[in-house]
């Protein structure tokens, strides 16, 4: 077995679930205030995975208008039975639980099918041709719910029976991401504990019967990190099995990357283990509950799929799955047609401060040494018009590199907004022309330039610990993603009279 390099899937790609089809593999993420929802991944190996859509990419299928960050589309589970895909999840600001279907992964995917609005991270399990749905629940208190379950009837896709508490877990706060395996003859519960935090885990139960009692592992926590505070993953969590033909099983699970001490900006990425059991058939995950960034991996033919390019030059008919919006975008305001060859966003009246749909298109940062370029055509007319590349956490936590017209004409700024409050630090003055914006990032980091003619004009250095997760939920909201870097346009207050043409987009790891 060939050692393979962990996480898996880096930067922002929380919440793993995955399901085996013969010999292919298919993996979902959450993708929270961020459209398309739910990121979907291809594998061969469990190692190597190429992004293939998202399962939710209509607007009839996910409204986020209005869905503050970190809300929105929370933990999916994916399975595959009888020849159909089913992806479940909760939408915590509209309507709670539901699931959609497909016939290839790929798509299409079927309008939401409604299921519950109690709890989050719904599941749907299949396990002797019936099926199982779980979630958490109303517990003895807020941070203490329980794991609930009901038969899901297949025929006429719904709940079936009043939806009962059945395992509290073991004590820890926020039992939440449940699965429900069986396997042999023995079903197990799968559970995350701790909070999503430097505190998580994940515990197990086992039972004769699907819907319990439950007996908890004698050793339970199966995975945590919350013991080894200088390891270099923590918060390692809300897993999801998956079984090959040689009869092992691995996990898929979150965790995360600190940097200059517990401070991570990437977000929360996916990591793979392996499951072993012991002789009394408890499972464990990772070497003795750990996960390390290099491991030995599964008896499978290694699959590797082609490198992405450096460059996005924008020529093809859609953007690639690579790239994400904010909630859903402004008919018009993001256009590959528009001008072939070209992205064209139209900036709105709506801002990076504002909890709505700017004109933006962002991509996970997924590396922490990373160089990006972007070509701007971009002729501002009046004052407010702006365009340019950013690297967002959330509404009130964001570096941008803002193209725009001053009282000395055409200018670029970087510009930090934290907590809310924004401040300028630094600007040049622009010659007439395209622009070239680069941005490059290390572990520390972020370096912002801008390129016009054969001039490069450095315009300074902002530091990744401010858009780190532990910065930016510090007394504020709830926050689940991660780091991106990102295209916008923005009338700020009105719908701009210029369009912003990025010519191409570069995204080049570092070393």
């Amino acid at each position: 077995m060939a050692i393979y390099r962990n996480p898996i899937l880096p930067g922002f790609h929380p919440d793993p679930s995955i399901c085996r089809v013969g010999r292919d593999f298919y993996l979902a993420t959450s993708s929270f205030e961020y459209f398309p929802g739910v990121p979907l991944f291809h594998s061969r190996d469990l190692v190597h995975w190429q992004p293939i859509g998202h399962a939710l990419t209509r607007p009839s299928q996910l409204n986020l208008d209005g869905v503050p960050s970190s809300g929105g589309i929370y933990a999916p589970t994916l399975r595959h039975f009888r020849g159909r895909f089913f992806m479940v999840t909760t939408h915590v600001n509209g309507g709670g639980n539901f699931y959609v279907t497909a016939k290839n992964a790929r798509g299409p995917w079927s309008d939401p099918v409604r299921l519950d609005e109690g709890g989050i991270d719904p599941s749907i399990d299949f396990a002797d041709g019936t099926a199982w749905y779980t979630r958490n629940g109303k517990g003895k208190d807020f941070d203490h719910p329980e794991i609930h379950q009901a038969p899901f009837d297949l025929k006429k896709g719904a709940i079936v029976g009043p939806v009962r508490p059945v395992w509290p877990g073991t004590g820890g706060i926020w039992p939440e991401g449940p699965h429900l395996y069986k396997m042999g003859a023995t079903y197990y519960l799968l559970t995350a504990e701790g909070g999503t935090g430097y505190e998580h885990s994940i515990v197990v139960g086992r039972s004769a019967s699907p819907s319990g009692p439950f007996e908890p592992c004698p050793f339970n926590p199966i995975l945590t990190h919350r013991d080894s505070p200088r390891h270099p993953i923590q918060a390692t969590g809300h897993a999801d099995f998956v079984e090959l033909d040689d009869g092992t099983t691995w996990a898929v699970l979150l965790g995360i990357r600190p940097t200059g001490g517990r401070h991570h900006h990437l977000g929360r990425e996916t990591f793979l283990a392996p499951v072993t059991f012991t002789k009394d058939g408890w499972p464990r995950i990772g070497e003795r509950g750990r996960v390390e960034l290099r491991m030995r991996g599964p008896s499978l033919p290694r699959h590797p799929f082609p490198s992405p390019p450096v460059r996005d030059d924008f020529d093809a008919r859609d953007l690639s799955p690579t790239w994400s919006m904010l909630r859903n975008p402004e008919p018009g305001s993001i256009s590959l047609a528009r001008r072939r060859g070209f992205l064209r966003l139209a900036g709105t009246a709506v801002t990076l401060d504002e909890v709505g749909a700017p004109a933006f298109v962002g991509r996970r940062q997924e590396h922490f040494r990373v160089a990006c370029r972007a070509a701007l055509e971009f002729e501002p007319r009046g004052h407010g018009e702006e365009a340019g590349l950013t690297v967002r956490a959330n509404e009130r936590f964001h570096y941008d590199l803002a193209v725009g017209l001053g009282r000395e004409g055409r200018t670029a700024t970087l510009r930090a907004s934290t907590r809310a409050k924004t401040r300028n630090v630094a600007r040049v003055t622009l010659r007439p022309g395209p622009l070239v914006l680069e941005l490059r990032a290390t572990e520390e980091r972020y370096a912002f330039a801008v390129r016009t003619g054969q001039r490069r004009l450095p315009l300074g250095e902002l530091p990744t610990r401010g858009l780190s997760a532990e910065t930016v939920g510090a007394g504020g909201p709830n926050y689940f993603t991660g780091a991106f870097i990102g295209l916008y346009a923005t009338g700020n207050g009105a719908a701009s009279t210029a369009s912003a043409d990025f010519d191409w987009f570069d995204y080049e790891p570092g070393r």
